[in-house]
């Protein structure tokens, strides 16, 4: 019996805002607002972080800035379609490392709903995180599904509160 055949591949984590706020907004304060949003706590640096840029391009780079001016990667950005969509190349491994051979894909899509906007996030590929894929993910309390509850919750404060 092949084993690689019955492993079961964690279900990406999805979530749904619905934000009182223009698309355009929505879409600005989650790429350049994110240092603002972002718990100070979920750093890779020495020092403390300072700010996170989405830089605003296909190509672009994800990272996080130190207050002492250090820079560390996240990943890059997979696809730019302001103000309706974004995808990023999450490429952090299981211990939150940097892994530049590492990819998941983490992707945003905003859609006016009057005078809001529906923010559909999702991030996926992670069976890529291999046998920690499943402990990774985690569940709403816990692991990178909570991470994000948490940083999603952030973000809406901020977009609301602006």
């Amino acid at each position: 019996m092949n084993l690689e055949a019955q492993r079961i591949s964690p279900a990406p984590i999805r979530k749904t805002l619905r934000v009182k706020a223009p698309v355009e907004k929505a879409f600005d304060t989650f790429v350049a607002g994110m240092g603002g949003w972002w718990i100070k706590s979920h750093s890779l640096l020495a020092a403390a972080q300072k700010d996170v840029v989405v830089e605003p391009r296909t190509g672009g780079r994800w990272y996080e800035i130190g207050e002492d001016g250090s820079e560390q990667d996240w990943g890059r950005v997979l696809a730019w379609e302001r103000p309706g969509r974004l995808v990023l190349a999450w490429q952090l491994d299981a211990e939150f490392d940097y892994d530049p051979g590492l990819e998941t894909t983490v992707e945003l899509r905003f859609t006016a709903e009057a005078d809001h906007t529906i923010v559909e996030f999702e991030h996926r590929d992670l069976e890529r995180f291999g046998e920690r894929a499943v402990q990774v993910r985690g569940d709403d309390d816990s692991g990178m599904d909570g991470g994000w509850s948490q940083l999603l919750a952030g973000y809406q404060h901020a977009l609301e509160t602006a």
